[in-house]
């Protein structure tokens, strides 16, 4: 109670002044002065102490049940290594329990259970610049991760996810991803799905050669998605966030991977990545997409195609014929040998190449000492055998 209280009980029931007087004198009204001369009568000193003014009875409380099924469902889902944040507790309740409550009520208890972890300050959602494809197979992301067996054996795991849906198309393990992985599981996702208008990646050598100065040319990946008319975007370096949607989804997937043992091998791995990518898309709720699943949303609206627009490929390339009158171009990430002839070995040359087509010019007197049409299912391109004249 505040000292202004005490000096009004002191004023009516030790000076016995008037109510209406000492109401007046302090600036309070009458009923308060009789409440709290009431209130010293019945308690005596007890009536000084502070107290609550939480209601004696809330008529819209959460009943006790559902507290208890709150805590109940934060802790299963936690430990299956699921989202248990109040919007999917409050979805969980919704769909399985016919029970309708607001995140931020789900929150209050957490809160009070005790089960609300405080976070640092982050960056605010504001600054972001956020973008999503307007139909399914507009774009799909790509990226791999790295996730370690029962033996501590490093592995990675390679993802495609549609960015308008999430839906994961793609999920696989590997030992290393390579640039061959990459294209066979790229094969095997538009075999099911249908091939994406555009795909994004980091700069990783395994998806764009574009960084690395030009001289190996466009790897397995690209030449690929140059055959399909795909679209190929590239994040900045150091703009992770960017690609956020599929290093979002494996952030999940290491998650729902923590809580369970470790598997032995990569085919438990894969087991478990298959099994993840189903609970994934088709039973999970998705903030993101107003609480659909990620199979819902990738199958409600018309998918997207590519514009199959060809782009060719045009680099210049200086190096020297060997000792073997060999030189070597790097085609779709595989070295291929062109032989000009023991006659030119160690000579400077120039090499004009338009994506088969490659011409080698002399670096000093500017002949062409070759030009052909490089055959990709051949490592080693011969010279041309001249015909004997009749």
């Amino acid at each position: 109670m505040s000292s202004r209280a005490r000096l009004v009980i002191t004023a009516v029931v030790l000076e016995g002044r008037p109510v209406a007087q000492v109401a007046a004198e302090y600036g309070v009204h009458r009923a308060w002065v009789y409440k709290l001369v009431a209130r010293y009568r019945d308690e005596g000193e007890a009536a000084f102490e502070p107290r609550s003014r939480r209601p004696h009875h809330v008529p819209n409380a959460t009943d006790p049940a559902t507290i208890a099924l709150i805590v109940d469902l934060r802790a299963k889902l936690s430990a299956d290594g699921l989202d248990a944040g109040p919007h999917t507790i409050a979805w969980h309740l919704a769909t399985h329990h016919g029970i309708s409550i607001a995140p931020a009520t789900i929150w209050r208890h957490l809160k009070a259970a005790g089960l609300i972890t405080p976070t640092p300050s982050k960056r605010p959602r504001t600054s972001y610049i956020r973008f999503e494809a307007d139909l399914p197979n507009e774009l799909w992301q790509t990226d791999f991760t790295h996730v370690r067996l029962a033996d501590a054996t490093d592995t990675e795991v390679l993802t495609f996810i549609d960015d308008h849906s999430r839906f994961v198309t793609a999920c696989t393990a590997h030992h290393r991803v390579t640039g061959t992985d990459v294209v066979t599981t790229f094969r095997a996702a538009i075999s099911d799905h249908a091939i994406p208008a555009a795909i994004l990646s980091d700069n990783g050598m395994v998806f764009t050669t574009r960084l690395s100065g030009g001289r190996g040319g466009r790897n397995a990946f690209e030449h690929e998605l140059d055959r399909l008319g795909i679209e190929q975007r590239n994040s900045r370096p150091n703009h992770p966030t960017t690609c956020g949607k599929v290093e979002r989804v494996q952030q999940t997937l290491k998650r729902w991977l923590s809580a369970r043992p470790r598997p032995d091998d990569l085919p438990a791995l894969q087991d478990l990545l298959d099994t993840w990518r189903q609970d994934y898309n088709t039973t999970r709720p998705h903030r993101s997409l107003a609480g659909r699943t990620p199979l819902a949303a990738y199958t409600a609206r018309p998918k997207a195609q590519p514009a199959s627009h060809h782009e060719p490929h045009q680099r210049v390339r200086t190096d020297r014929i060997d000792d073997h009158g060999v030189v070597t171009v790097r085609h779709a990430g595989n070295l291929h040998h062109i032989g000009i002839g023991r006659t030119h070995a160690r000579t400077h040359v120039i090499l004009l190449i338009q994506d088969l087509h490659i011409r080698v010019i002399h670096a000093i007197t500017g002949e062409i000492l070759r030009e052909l049409t490089l055959d990709p299912t051949r490592n080693y391109q011969p010279q041309e055998r001249q015909q004997p004249e009749p």
